[in-house]
């Protein structure tokens, strides 16, 4: 009897840690990345930033919550910057209803930012940076601290991509495209 007791306590002991742990790593996958085998870095919530836009208005990143998220650190003088960004500008106008955002952050002057931007007829919030940003990109995961960086987050704030290279539409489309139909399938 004393036996059956300590085995169903034992039992139920065990059950209740595995629920535990269940929702512990459902809530808070990045506390456990290193145990359940997951990518430290892709579970990383984006960082909260405050920086002004290319008028000088002061834009929080907290505007974009709830938004499949693609931050691009870039310049102007940067041939794959020059050359990802009007495939941003198409994927921004093509998903932009559907609550993807697009934000750049400019390192670079503020009048060669805005002349490429009338160029490139950028349709998407422009922030503007200095070489102290290279921190937040670096909190981010560039590491190598290299332009282009873009990172892509779920709506939860997650990131779940990074490159440190230019990209084409088709390579942001694809990660776009699975985020909404993740989102679809878990509302449906």
């Amino acid at each position: 009897m004393m036996l059956r007791y300590l085995l169903y306590s034992l039992m139920l002991g065990v059950s209740a840690a595995v629920v535990g742990a269940v929702i512990a790593i459902k809530h808070h996958p990045e506390r456990f990345a290193n145990y359940v085998g997951l990518d430290q870095q892709l579970l990383k919530r984006t960082p909260h930033f405050q920086l002004q836009d290319i008028d000088g208005r002061l834009r929080d990143s907290s505007e974009w919550q709830g938004k499949i998220l693609v931050i691009n650190f870039w310049a102007t003088w940067c041939p794959p910057c020059r050359e990802e960004t009007p495939g941003f500008v198409e994927l921004q106008q093509s998903y932009g209803e559907q609550g993807v955002q697009f934000v750049g952050i400019a390192i670079d002057d503020a009048e060669a930012v805005r002349h490429f931007m009338e160029s490139f007829g950028v349709n998407y919030p422009m922030l503007m940076g200095n070489l102290e940003i290279v921190a937040l990109s670096r909190e981010m995961g560039n590491r190598l601290e290299a332009l282009p960086f873009t990172v892509i987050t779920d709506r939860h704030g997650f990131i779940v991509k990074r490159y440190t290279r230019g990209l084409t539409r088709e390579d942001v489309e694809t990660v776009i495209a699975e985020l909404l139909n993740a989102a679809g399938d878990a509302r449906g």
